[in-house]
């Protein structure tokens, strides 16, 4: 249970009002009136005015064992006392090591070295990096375009951002361009009228050999994908879309990047989603969150063997990667990442995801009986709602990002956090949510989404 700590919530808002937070609306800044979260136990979390939620985003896609573990504070103290930190530079340390040699034992069979960093957007960067470094070492110093998604996200760092595809996030910010190329999404909620999935997952396929062939294969570093587009609205692309691009990539000797930043760690029932669920053979993977289940920040990415043996040895040729981090392999992080992991396998964690996964997805539509619901997408424990003006038009919601929020204001009331993304909301709960709580989640959802829908029915902006 949490301990009943009194807060002042206008005190702590008038406070946070000076924290610049990430995707700030600057036109509102010092005016916000944010939920202040206080704590957490399992999969709920309590705000400052003592409301329990669930914690429908799990933090935001990370914190897959849930709240208020205490074992993960034991480990993560003691390792703070009997060493905080030292540079990964010319020595190394007992975490760390045990990581790397637990994370190589739990990854798919060709992947037997991993690189730390902090989080997500550094494992992203990372990634490309080293793509444009390897292509250099080769010989090959014009092997550098990337190509990535529209409606992906890779994270904030410049590069990792440029490789992001959700035009939103594109107002005011600059990116690099040249070297960066975006496809069309690979949503089949939005394929054109009268076309098959199978027939839009080859287009999709084809849209990605015409942009090689157009760019050259002697040009292209790097395909980078998730394999559910997370932050775009779970964007789940049709069977077989995944495999098959990374068939062309081994074809034109162009690496692919699986970011399973969210789809990793048993957000899809494995620690590692690529191969085992969607039977791909990836280059290179780059994962965070779920890896510490967001108790301290780490990221970790993982190079196979194909791609290191090609700069081992005399084709190394004396060549550095110089990149990484001050907290690379910080110890106290990586105590907090093998203790996560240690319970996650303790409490058969994958297994318990495979096992609801298919119930969270089929309570997920019983919301497409709401006039405003267009589609519900999802896999494992990731899902999405995405509202409309019609389901037959399935142009977004007038009130655009407004219809997200309400949402989320009407299931705040009722006793369930959600992730307001434009028209959409997505949720993607502890991994540790029983299938009781699954029906309380969907049930508030449901009930959310009918008042939200009745808001906009009463001030004439919606007539369905």
């Amino acid at each position: 249970m949490i301990p009943n700590i009194p807060f002042d919530t206008e005190d702590l808002r008038a406070k946070d009002n000076k924290w610049i937070h990430p995707w700030e609306d600057l036109s509102a800044l010092g005016q916000q009136k944010r939920t202040v979260i206080t704590g957490g136990d399992g999969v709920y979390v309590y705000d400052s005015d003592g409301n329990r939620m669930i914690d429908g985003p799990a933090g935001m896609w990370c914190v897959n064992i849930g709240h208020g573990r205490g074992e993960m504070a034991d480990a993560i103290a003691e390792q703070a006392r009997r060493m905080s930190y030292f540079s990964p530079w010319g020595v190394t340390n007992a975490p760390a090591a045990e990581l790397a040699d637990k994370i190589v034992s739990i990854a798919p069979d060709s992947f037997n070295h991993v690189f730390f960093t902090t989080g997500g957007s550094t494992s992203v960067d990372s990634a490309l990096r080293f793509a444009m470094f390897f292509n250099n070492v080769l010989g090959r110093p014009e092997k550098k375009h990337i190509i990535s998604r529209h409606d992906a996200y890779h994270g904030s760092t410049f590069l990792s951002s440029s490789c992001s595809g959700k035009e939103r996030d594109k107002n005011y910010m600059d990116f690099e361009e040249k070297l960066v190329h975006l496809l069309p999404s690979p949503n089949p909620f939005r394929r054109p009228e009268g076309m098959s999935v199978e027939d839009f997952c080859d287009a999709k396929i084809k849209d990605l050999e015409d942009k090689i062939k157009d760019l050259g294969p002697d040009k292209v570093a790097a395909f980078i994908a998730e394999p559910i587009l997370a932050s775009g609205g779970v964007i789940v692309p049709p069977d077989g879309y995944q495999a098959k691009c990374a068939d062309v990539c081994r074809r034109h000797d162009i690496l692919y990047i699986s970011d399973e930043v969210v789809t990793g760690f048993g957000r899809l029932g494995h620690f590692f989603a690529s191969k085992e669920v969607f039977g791909v053979d990836a280059d290179i993977i780059t994962s965070a969150k779920g890896l510490t289940s967001g108790y301290q920040p780490l990221g970790a990415v993982l190079i196979s063997d194909r791609v290191l043996s090609r700069l081992s040895g005399e084709g190394a040729k004396s060549a550095i990667f110089s990149s990484g981090f001050t907290y690379s392999g910080h110890p106290v992080a990586c105590a907090a990442a093998l203790k996560n992991i240690e319970i996650m396998e303790r409490e058969n964690l994958m297994e318990h995801v495979r096992e609801v996964g298919p119930y969270f997805q089929e309570r997920l539509k019983d919301m497409l009986d709401i006039p405003i619901v267009g589609d519900v997408r999802g896999k494992g424990l990731m899902g999405c709602v995405e509202c409309v003006i019609s389901k037959d038009k399935k142009n977004p919601l007038i009130l655009d990002y407004e219809i997200g929020n309400r949402i989320d204001k009407h299931c705040q009331e009722l006793g369930l956090l959600v992730r307001p993304m434009i028209n959409m909301c997505v949720m993607s709960p502890p991994l540790t949510i029983t299938r009781g709580q699954i029906d309380e989640m969907m049930d508030i959802l449901h009930k959310g989404i009918e008042m939200a829908m009745e808001d906009v029915r009463k001030e004439g902006i919606w007539e369905g």
